[in-house]
């Protein structure tokens, strides 16, 4: 078992039954940046904040400084890259503050999350949709939107799944029913999943 999930079920046993789904995440992730492609995230409220919080963790370094080495730092120069940082591609939806409020000003703000995806996703790229109960309209409807497009999609969610684990092409589902409880335990699984990828990408620190 890799070191991080081992270190996160000595934590938190009650994950024990989401190892596999935590796994094929990694796999599903692991393979769409090696392959150049990137990370969609989306949720509302707090999970919006978690999708911040996840892309946060992917876009500059974690555990491991994630030094710029090789050609890339012959290009940047010692001065540039030295005050880089190696980051792998994801983008929380919760952002395009005129987007957003053009959208919902003009348009109906249910599907305002599902013309992002359209917009910016791409096959071979993953959406994952942040959801407690698992049934916000908003993220159902893009990840609707991120399957018709050839996007890999994950639902994390609580431990119902809800429409969205009906949806989703692989769920992820904390095993708890109140929304803060479920909330509590989305935060160490990102954060697990992002070390095992930094690991993966830019080696242990």
């Amino acid at each position: 078992m890799n070191p991080h999930l081992d270190h996160l079920l000595s934590r938190f046993p009650s994950l024990a039954a989401c190892t596999p789904a935590i796994e094929n995440a990694f796999g599903i992730l692991s393979a769409a940046f090696r392959s150049g492609n990137k990370l969609i995230l989306c949720g509302n409220g707090g999970s919006a904040a978690d999708a911040e919080h996840w892309a946060g963790e992917l876009l500059k370094g974690f555990l491991s400084p994630r030094s710029i080495t090789g050609e890339l730092r012959e290009k940047l120069g010692g001065p540039l890259a030295d005050k880089l940082q190696g980051g792998l591609p994801a983008i929380p939806l919760s952002g395009f503050l005129a987007f957003q409020s053009a959208f919902a000003n003009d348009c109906d703000n249910e599907f305002a999350y599902a013309q992002l995806v359209l917009a910016l996703g791409r096959p071979g790229d993953v959406l994952i949709g942040i959801s407690t109960s698992g049934n916000s309209p908003n993220i159902c409807r893009a990840t609707e939107t991120a399957n018709a497009l050839g996007l890999r999609t994950i639902a994390l969610t609580g431990n119902t799944g809800g429409r969205l684990a009906k949806i989703a092409e692989h769920s992820i589902m904390a095993p708890a029913k109140t929304v803060y409880l479920i909330q509590e335990l989305h935060l160490p699984i990102y954060h697990c999943l992002s070390l095992m990828l930094e690991d993966e990408f830019f080696g242990a620190p």
